[in-house]
């Protein structure tokens, strides 16, 4: 997992840095809706699915900026920032009511990773292991969708004083709003490297390469 270290006495936010992660540990989350009306025609009209499809732009979107690819080793103290972040997804097994986390890597190549997460998902199927391995796959941020609800807000917390920099989203069941179809999704950072803007700009990076996205594949076609 190749990364650089980060010269916290150059780091363009060493300020708030030092703050969040001395002064006051804490994480910073949102949650906002997201029109999603032209992926899911696109996955229609593809046949392919949905949720693969913006897990690959979510995956797009936080490999974008170094910001979300932050990382702390704190065997050294030192701020690092990986060179690629790959999404963990889940597998839900209706029999039991549990899931199954998913290790897939991010490319990319749009069909690269399409096939390879598909597979990964495949494989997860037959398992009822929750298998979580945080240490061996570090540079991995979590991607959860929760398909049964339409929400208005999720918070998740974390031990304060843990220095977690991976992006931590979730997303529930998108809905028709004035004619679209609206998704809510939750980004989670940690306060020591991000903060509202940064969090903000990950809905507008989502919208943008959503029509990104969109419009190649019906230029494509066109």
């Amino acid at each position: 997992m190749p990364y650089r270290v980060i010269d916290k006495d150059s780091y363009y936010r060493k300020g708030v840095y030092r703050h969040f992660t001395e002064d006051c540990k804490c994480s910073t989350s949102m949650t906002a809706r997201v029109d999603v009306t032209a992926l899911a025609a696109r996955s229609a009209e593809t046949g392919t699915k949905f949720y693969l499809n913006f897990l690959y732009i979510l995956s797009k979107v936080l490999n974008s900026r170094e910001d979300y690819r932050m990382g702390y080793l704190w065997q050294t103290d030192e701020l690092i920032c990986y060179d690629v972040i790959h999404p963990t997804q889940y597998v839900f097994h209706e029999d039991t009511e549990t899931c199954t986390p998913v290790y897939s890597l991010y490319d990319e190549d749009y069909e690269v990773f399409y096939a390879g997460a598909l597979r990964d998902l495949e494989r997860a199927k037959a398992s009822r292991e929750y298998a979580l391995d945080a240490a061996g796959h570090p540079n991995w941020f979590d991607a959860s969708c929760i398909p049964w609800l339409s929400y208005d807000s999720l918070h998740l917390e974390l031990p304060d004083g843990y220095l977690y920099f991976a992006p931590i989203v979730n997303w529930g069941k998108y809905r028709e709003e004035n004619g679209k179809l609206m998704m809510p999704v939750s980004v989670r950072l940690n306060h020591a490297i991000a903060d509202g803007f940064l969090l903000a700009n990950v809905f507008r990076l989502l919208q943008r390469e959503i029509e990104s996205f969109t419009r190649g594949e019906r230029e494509a076609g066109s």
